[in-house]
């Protein structure tokens, strides 16, 4: 009897050892992936306050990460987290359902396609600001005064452009080499980019010789420089509409952080980051 008994005890701890490492593996989280939207911490997030979301053209990244925590230290009530994407993944999203207090797209065609489902508030929607496309290269490159028709040359191999279908900076760069008649010669050479901040990386890395993209990126990047500046009668106007959507589950508070968009402290800091403003 006594041998059963430790046989049985011998087979029992046989298993724990085995489960152990089941358990433990269980118990890990696994942070969900995600490949177009850049997902920040609410600023100053703690319990009793209100956690506004706000989807922003990924172009809009270093100069919102300052403008919030400024936001919340006049608003200690309301912690704002930010949802970066390209205009055109944010816009889906949205239409979707997904959950937004407030939009900042950087071009007025996916605020418009929301307008249309009556998914922003009239009322609470505004141009913000404006910006300029232009061409770059990485710093160390010997492109300078570069013409469009430089861009068809052996110097030029890859050059980035965002997807102009979800990117506006795409479709802008689009309509500016179309103007040049170069679209079709150039397609070859293209390669797309999720947003126009991965634009700016592979520029900046060296992985293409150039890339399209608006004044505020290239200006908060040491290692590209601008090569072109776009003219802008080639595109569309490139604009910054902001809206409170219509289902936010935070109405007043996201007209709060709406109004401070406009504010003078607000408008400094996109000026600093290269973007210009363009009033209500």
């Amino acid at each position: 009897m006594a041998i059963k008994c430790k046989h049985r005890w011998i087979v029992y701890v046989l298993l724990l050892s085995l489960c152990l490492p089941v358990i433990a593996g269980c118990a890990r989280n696994t942070a969900p992936g995600g490949d177009s939207a850049t997902s920040s911490p609410a600023a100053g997030s703690s319990a009793g306050q209100t956690e506004l979301l706000v989807s922003a053209a990924a172009s809009l990244k270093d100069a919102l990460n300052e403008l919030v925590p400024k936001f919340h230290a006049a608003h200690p009530g309301v912690a704002v987290r930010l949802n970066l994407a390209s205009s055109g993944s944010l816009q889906q999203q949205i239409e979707q359902g997904a959950p937004a207090d407030v939009f900042i797209s950087a071009g007025a065609k996916q605020m418009n396609a929301l307008a249309d489902k009556q998914l922003t508030n009239s009322a609470l929607t505004g141009t913000l600001l404006t910006n300029d496309l232009v061409l770059i290269v990485p710093a160390d490159s010997a492109a300078a005064d570069v013409k469009a028709e430089d861009l068809t040359g052996s110097g030029f191999a890859k050059i980035a452009v965002g997807q102009p279908e979800s990117v506006p900076a795409g479709m802008y760069a689009k309509q500016f080499l179309q103007h040049a008649g170069l679209w079709d010669t150039l397609l070859p050479k293209i390669v797309f980019a999720k947003d126009v901040r991965q634009v700016l990386t592979y520029v900046s890395s060296g992985n293409v010789e150039a890339g399209l993209v608006y004044g505020s990126d290239a200006a908060g990047e040491p290692k590209v420089k601008v090569a072109m500046k776009v003219d802008p009668s080639t595109h569309d106007p490139i604009s910054y509409p902001a809206a409170v959507l219509a289902e936010s589950a935070h109405p007043e508070q996201a007209k709060v952080f709406y109004d401070y968009l406009f504010t003078k402290e607000a408008g400094e800091v996109f000026v600093k980051y290269g973007f210009k403003l363009a009033g209500k």
